[in-house]
């Protein structure tokens, strides 16, 4: 089992992979003309489901369920840190003033405020370990 402040530090990184790719599906659904918040849920997706691959095969050990449901429990508790991530972003682009980078920074600074919420619900409640016999 490794240590939790690899997992922490594995988490991050992927972490910052899947803000990556958050920003990247939003800047695509803003060019096919979706609003900032409405891009927002489908990029959100696209990093959730990115971080969960990632974490699943380097961060935890597959939790022992099915992938499938494993998915699911993983999309269900990433909305916690999800609504924090998306209350922030939304925050800082309503309120600051508009520019090009304004929502890679407010994605950026929106995950940062669901990272610990995130890996506390992915250790203990998606990628939970049984004891050793």
């Amino acid at each position: 089992m490794r240590s939790n402040l690899q997992q922490l530090l594995r988490f991050a990184f992927n972490g910052v992979l899947g803000c990556a790719a958050d920003v990247a599906v939003l800047y695509l659904a803003m060019l096919a003309g979706t609003s900032f918040y409405s891009g927002r849920v489908l990029s959100f997706l696209s990093a959730v489901w990115l971080t969960w691959r990632l974490n699943r095969r380097y961060t935890f050990a597959a939790s022992g369920s099915s992938a499938w449901q494993e998915w699911w429990r993983y999309l269900t508790v990433m909305l916690g840190g999800g609504a924090v991530n998306y209350g922030v972003s939304s925050l800082l682009v309503h309120s600051l003033p508009a520019h090009f980078w304004l929502p890679a920074l407010a994605v950026a600074v929106g995950s940062l405020a669901g990272m610990s919420v995130n890996f506390i619900a992915a250790r203990y409640f998606v990628f939970t370990q049984k004891p050793q016999e």
